[in-house]
């Protein structure tokens, strides 16, 4: 055994235990979080409503109410990580992520007008309206962010895409403060939560999931010849642009999916990669799986805690996310400086 295989195979094996543990506890939480909201189940009934006994009504509530809920915050959760971890690695920028340089924001305004525009629009037009803003967003940050010779500096790019995204923030409040009546509280999904996620909302977000997520792990030997520098990848073989385009295609598009179902989560996409790196490297095919677990875990962890807090009322999840990410991002943005 050479000195260079025993750390690689200790780390293959610790993402392997990391990653069990991670899915076991998505799991234990998922099975807690049947229980909990304005109407407690107990855990004995919740048992019962997913063997197919107890009564209707805990049926309904347990299979029909809040287990879509639960999926679609651990999909969007994974979607949004898998997003951020993809964005660092493409653009070699710590401070990347969606809601930080505006593909969420652009995702949640593009929603938000084509709901208003077309109310009667086929659901799976939505995310296709929010993938054409979540790159409209993110295409103006890159725009406004290069410098001379095409560098991107890692905090102007955060400062430019936080700027970015509140005025895209700004334009969607707009939006919605003029809607129509009743319209506002039908998206308020938009402002960063899974309240009132529903079997249609799982279903629309599903699909996009299933595709994108196995394709983002497909992408990870290219991320980490890309993050090799240009120079080095493309004596690697590797064709820099197109890689760098289609790494760019499916993050932007992890991101608008997740949008449509989850709204705009802030800080999911930044604090998940960091800490998978912190727990098993950087390699992306160790990187990205620890990295989606992690997003599902937070969003999944923030959802059932805004539901227990204070029920009957719900706290957005995104609320939870802002106040464990933003002090991050600081520190980041200090260390980057």
């Amino acid at each position: 055994m050479t000195a260079l295989s025993a750390p690689a195979r200790f780390t293959a094996r610790r993402a392997l235990l990391v990653g069990a543990a991670l899915l076991a506890l998505c799991a234990a939480l998922a099975v807690l979080a049947l229980g909990l909201g304005a109407v407690p189940t107990p855990a004995r009934a919740v048992l019962a409503a997913l063997t197919g006994g107890g009564d209707a009504l805990t049926r309904q509530l347990v299979l029909d109410l809040r287990a879509p809920r639960i999926g679609v915050a651990l999909l969007c959760g994974a979607m949004f990580a898998a997003s951020g971890t993809i964005m660092q690695g493409v653009i070699r920028n710590p401070l990347a992520s969606p809601d930080l340089i505006g593909v969420g924001a652009g995702a949640g305004l593009a929603a938000t007008v084509f709901l208003l525009a077309w109310p009667a629009a086929p659901a799976g037009g939505l995310p296709w309206a929010a993938l054409a803003g979540a790159w409209g967003g993110f295409g103006l940050v890159l725009l406004l962010a290069r410098e001379r010779g095409g560098a991107l500096h890692p905090v102007r790019l955060a400062l430019i895409g936080v700027a970015v995204a509140s005025a895209l923030g700004a334009a969607q409040q707009l939006v919605l403060v003029r809607a129509p009546d009743g319209l506002g509280s039908a998206l308020s999904f938009l402002t960063g939560t899974v309240y009132g996620a529903d079997v249609t909302r799982l279903t629309r977000v599903l699909p996009w999931a299933l595709i994108l997520l196995p394709g983002a792990l497909l992408l990870s030997r290219t991320l980490d010849v890309l993050n090799l520098g240009e120079d080095v990848a493309t004596a690697l073989g590797q064709r820099v642009n197109p890689a760098r385009l289609l790494a760019l295609a499916v993050g932007v598009a992890l991101a608008g999916a997740a949008v449509t179902g989850a709204g705009i989560l802030g800080f999911v996409g930044l604090l998940a990669p960091h800490l998978a790196r912190l727990l098993v490297g950087a390699r992306h095919a160790r990187t990205l799986p620890v990295s989606m677990l992690l997003g599902a875990l937070l969003v999944l962890a923030a959802d059932t805690l805004g539901r227990a807090l204070l029920p009957p009322l719900e706290v957005p999840a995104g609320i939870f996310t802002t106040l464990v990410g933003a002090p991050y991002f600081l520190y980041l943005l200090r260390k980057s400086a």
